[in-house]
């Protein structure tokens, strides 16, 4: 992880100041991002899952650890693992840990972006965004065709007031197209 922003700042809603608006509204909003990605490029969201399987481990793939919010989830864990593409282009790096119960229960088609498998029985849900950061793996790199650094974010559902999964998305710079040039750098003397 090359930066990551305080957790208060961004549970109160606190942006830096230097992120442009368009990409604070993508990883700092509570709309559903696969919902704004199809609005954006005008394609709908491909779901290619990678893996979907029980977690037994406190590790992840980026920055070598899970949001510590997973540790609110009731065990046993299962994690999912998916690149969404919109018309033919990689734009997104999402993974989920849920309840193994919870997941049978809402991801029935595992080829379906999670917003719509929450949604489909009009049920309310609440997101909130517990973390934002800058990160770079090569392996994001392979998938995005693209050189890092990645802005990442991640944030927890709600479901009548108890947590039902975290979520992590990694977007690429390709979202630039639409969304406008963003800083990728770290950005430790940014305030």
């Amino acid at each position: 992880m090359l930066w990551e922003a305080p957790t208060a700042s961004v549970l109160a809603g606190e942006e830096p100041g230097w992120l442009p608006g368009p990409w604070r509204l993508m990883l700092l909003g509570d709309g559903s991002p696969t919902r704004h990605l199809r609005l954006l490029t005008g394609h709908s969201v491909q779901v290619r899952l990678v893996a979907m399987a029980a977690d037994n481990t406190s590790d992840a793939a980026i920055g070598g650890a899970r949001p510590a919010e997973v540790q609110e989830l009731d065990p046993p864990l299962l994690r999912r693992q998916v690149w969404l593409d919109c018309g033919g282009t990689t734009l997104a790096w999402a993974e989920s840990w849920w309840n193994q119960a919870e997941a049978e229960q809402n991801l029935r088609n595992k080829e379906q972006p999670i917003w719509l498998s929450l949604t489909q029985g009009r049920s309310e849900l609440f997101r909130e965004v517990d973390g934002l950061a800058l990160v770079n793996e090569s392996w994001l790199e392979k998938g995005f065709g693209e050189r890092g650094p990645f802005w990442s974010r991640h944030y927890r559902f709600f479901r009548q007031g108890r947590e039902l999964t975290v979520i992590r998305e990694v977007f690429s710079p390709a979202l630039e197209r639409w969304l406008g040039e963003a800083p990728r750098r770290p950005l430790h003397a940014a305030s």
